[in-house]
């Protein structure tokens, strides 16, 4: 085996590794979304604090979400969140957002860039959560493209040097 098949290889499991650990760290966030019975209403404020945030500081959040393949699986992916607004109307709570893909699998890692944002929009809602017991927990789906669903953004993972690519 040559040195750059061997490079290649190498750097196709460093993508699978990082696939797997997103992918781990998505199904621990959910989980961890799910016990602690955060309703709609409460992620709702969260985003309000990211939209007023990325206005005055130009903040961007981590996010991860899971996207359909063709071959029916779900993958993780993550990405930067820059919130433009909230919009709560008749009982449907949606968010503006400005995607910035860091990773998926088909691509790997993904620097941003000028021609890299994606302007989306995410539907916020209750759902029904039923395990061992019946609760109530709250799901960020994109709403203009299906294949994007439960997405988890950190309050806590911000960066500001986004706003130069918008």
């Amino acid at each position: 085996m040559d040195a750059n098949s061997l490079q290649a290889d190498y750097r196709m499991w460093l993508r699978f590794q990082r696939q797997e650990q997103l992918g781990r760290e998505h199904r621990a966030a959910v989980q961890k979304l799910a016990e602690t019975g955060a309703m709609a209403s409460r992620v709702t404020e969260a985003y309000r604090s990211m939209a007023d945030r990325a206005a005055k500081e130009g903040a961007s959040y981590r996010t991860l979400f899971q996207r359909q393949r063709d071959e029916g699986d779900n993958l993780a992916c993550e990405g930067w969140l820059f919130v433009r607004r909230v919009l709560a109307e008749g009982g449907t709570t949606r968010i503006r957002a400005t995607l910035f893909e860091t990773f998926t699998l088909e691509d790997g890692e993904i620097q941003p860039s000028a021609e890299s944002p994606k302007k989306i929009t995410l539907d916020i809602y209750d759902e029904l959560l039923v395990s061992k017991s019946m609760k109530l927990g709250s799901r960020a789906d994109r709403q203009d493209d299906a294949r994007d669903t439960r997405f988890i953004t950190f309050l806590d993972s911000v960066r500001g040097d986004l706003r130069q690519y918008l």
